[in-house]
């Protein structure tokens, strides 16, 4: 018998507000954030938009001029994360990013940082990692996030700024940014991967706003109401274009049900294919001045490594015109274990050694991490699977084989029905009717969605199985699908499954 699907509780209200730190002042070094032995308390994880981002415009120049690119790639600072770097893992076919977003708010006004809730100021430091491989034939982009708290050891080195030398030890993996900047954290990541980076592209999020609202806005769609009283996210049920301020509510959001941060990711992955889905369908990528506005907004907080630049950016976007959300696919590493205690660290996710080795062997070998899912039909969002759900079909009418039609039209799009529909009564019923207990409210408005025009009728006591019994208003069963679609053996999604139908 399924669980019950019920509304989620409000989230338990925050004790106390973050702390600010006070404003750097003129000519004053940034301070560097916390080591191993820190305790400051960790950013939130805003960096992936800004990587998202960037990851579309480096997959999309296609079919803009040499010109316009090598403009572009004057105002990306440079840096060289890969100097002197010994044993790295030997070379795949295809190419490897390793996108590093951190946490930058200084071109972003007090009165907008009041507005989007963004807290005290900048902390300088790692966000999020994704590491993004594109397949040897350009027609794949595979991206797997890489949690920034991950029980990691970092190699032996030489602190960059202090000249102090490091032994090997264990740490969370955002410290290696912390510690030794973009070369230890290239160093870690090949450490733990074995997938050698090719080129290192490392972005703040002071631009995001600005980049979607260039692009019009991103549409993104939603089977429940999403409120975080956090962040001042307010979104109703249904279709929605976002502005960069709605936009960077929705992917900073984590206080909307139980889910927390495993959430906000999948709306952060939802968040990047309907970037993608919109940048490649707006025009931008083959309109050299809408190119030009929107990548300059993304491009002037880049630094990159000294071999990626106007060339590559051709090269790659030449490939991919055809470009859409079905061509990309994103994962984050199979955990073993969330809440694992360190000392001196704290608490820590571990990966899944097995899991994630056969992952990082299928992206050096240039294989696809999401399985082959046939093109559906366009689908209505639910709230619930169908496939969580449990059906016995009635005929309500004299007609005969209708509810036989029922089960099959419900059975077809996922429905777990049993197969054997029964009679309904003598009456004629005009309307079908859905009978559900309310305990399991979700999974009931879930169907309804298969069922335009039905009606519904609490019954308590009733458990787990829903019943509905066909009326002669019947014509067809409307296709659903889950918002959060079944996930491959990694948890890999295509884009095509997270946009809007």
């Amino acid at each position: 018998m399924p669980t019950p699907h019920r509304s989620p509780r409000p989230p338990h209200p925050r004790t106390a507000p973050p702390q600010r730190r006070p404003a750097r002042q003129p000519g004053a070094k940034a301070a560097r954030p916390a080591g191993r032995n820190g305790r400051r308390k960790p950013p939130p994880r805003w960096g992936m938009r800004i990587v998202t981002g960037l990851s579309v415009l480096v997959l999309g120049a296609g079919g803009i001029g040499h010109a316009v690119v090598s403009g572009l790639e004057t105002g990306i600072d440079r840096v060289d994360p890969f100097k002197d770097m010994k044993n790295r893992p030997a070379g795949g076919h295809g190419m490897n990013f390793l996108l590093v977003g951190t946490d930058g708010r200084d071109k972003i006004s007090p009165a907008d940082r009041k507005k989007y809730r963004l807290g005290g100021a900048p902390c300088h430091c790692t966000d999020t990692l994704m590491l993004v491989h594109v397949s040897a034939d350009k027609q794949r982009a595979s991206v797997v996030s890489l949690p920034r708290d991950s029980y990691a050891e970092l190699p032996e080195h030489t602190d960059g700024t202090t000249g102090k030398k490091h032994s090997a030890h264990p740490v969370k993996l955002n410290a290696a940014y912390a510690e030794g900047g973009p070369h230890l954290t290239v160093r870690t990541v090949e450490q733990m991967t074995g997938v050698k980076i090719d080129h290192y592209l490392e972005v703040d999020f002071t631009s995001f706003m600005k980049t979607v609202d260039t692009l019009g806005g991103v549409e993104i769609c939603t089977a429940k109401p999403l409120k975080d009283a956090y962040t001042g996210l307010d979104l109703t049920a249904g279709t929605h274009k976002l502005d960069g301020g709605q936009a960077l509510r929705y992917v900073r959001s984590r206080h909307l049900d139980g889910a927390a941060d495993l959430g906000r990711m999948q709306r952060q992955q939802r968040f990047m294919a309907a970037l993608i889905k919109q940048t490649t369908s707006s025009g931008v990528l083959m309109n050299p001045v809408k190119f030009q506005d929107v990548a300059s907004s993304m491009l002037e907080s880049v630094r990159a490594d000294k071999g990626f630049g106007t060339e590559q950016m051709l090269e790659l976007g030449k490939a991919m015109r055809g470009f859409t959300p079905s061509s990309s696919e994103f994962a984050s590493v199979p955990l073993e274990e969330e809440g694992f205690q360190v000392k001196g660290i704290g608490s820590t996710v571990k990966w899944d050694a097995e899991k994630s080795r056969k992952m990082f062997r299928a992206l050096r070998e240039d294989r696809p991490l999401a399985p082959h899912v046939p093109k559906q039909p366009r689908a209505t969002l639910v709230d619930v699977a169908p496939e969580q759900i449990r059906v016995q079909v009635y005929n309500g009418t004299s007609k005969d084989g209708l509810g036989q039609d029922v089960d099959e039209g419900l059975r077809s799009t996922g429905f777990r029905t049993t197969r054997a529909p029964l009679g309904g009564g003598t009456g004629e019923l005009e309307r079908t009717l859905v009978s559900y207990d309310p305990r399991w409210d979700r999974s009931a408005k879930s169907l309804a969605a298969a069922l335009p025009g039905c009606e519904l009728r609490a019954v308590k006591g009733q458990g787990g199985t829903m019943k509905v019994t066909a009326g002669s208003d019947f014509t067809e069963v409307q296709r659903v699908k889950a918002e959060d679609p079944q996930r491959g053996e990694f948890g890999t999604v295509t884009g095509d499954q997270v946009v809007c139908p």
